[in-house]
């Protein structure tokens, strides 16, 4: 098992294909307007600022969803597999899940972004003593 940054199934790179296709720009603006209508202030999920949908990235906890037809991307991801964080922070939890060898290996992608994520705002809490949720 796996937990690199990209489906397994998929035909061409999930970051030079998935995440400049315009099926994702859709996807990213359906989660955003989603979370508009629940009227919860957005946040970095990592270091707990706020943030607008501009300096936020979205973290897949799970590839489900995800596929191409053809030369067709599909979003079809669900609405809870994926994470807001700042760019800096969805490196950092990245690096975690791609450098521990149980997180990469040992465990679904869930389990190992919720691992990280919560070892992240550990970190972070240690780092500046502000409690990260």
């Amino acid at each position: 098992m796996s937990n690199s940054r990209r489906p397994a199934s998929t035909g061409r790179s999930y970051r030079s294909g998935y995440l400049k296709s315009p099926a994702w720009f859709e996807r990213r603006d359906r989660w955003f307007r989603a979370h508009a209508r629940i009227g919860i202030p957005l946040a970095c999920q990592a270091c707990g600022n706020s943030a607008t949908p501009a300096e936020l990235e979205l973290h897949h906890t799970d590839y489900d969803g995800v596929y191409q037809e053809g030369e067709q991307w599909r979003a079809r991801e669900a609405h809870g597999d994926l994470v807001p964080l700042h760019p800096a922070c969805h490196e950092l939890l990245h690096r975690l899940i791609d450098r521990d060898a149980v997180l990469s290996r040992g465990r679904d992608r869930r389990t190992a972004s919720a691992l990280a994520l919560d070892r992240l705002r550990a970190k972070l809490t240690e780092l500046d003593g502000v409690p990260h949720e």
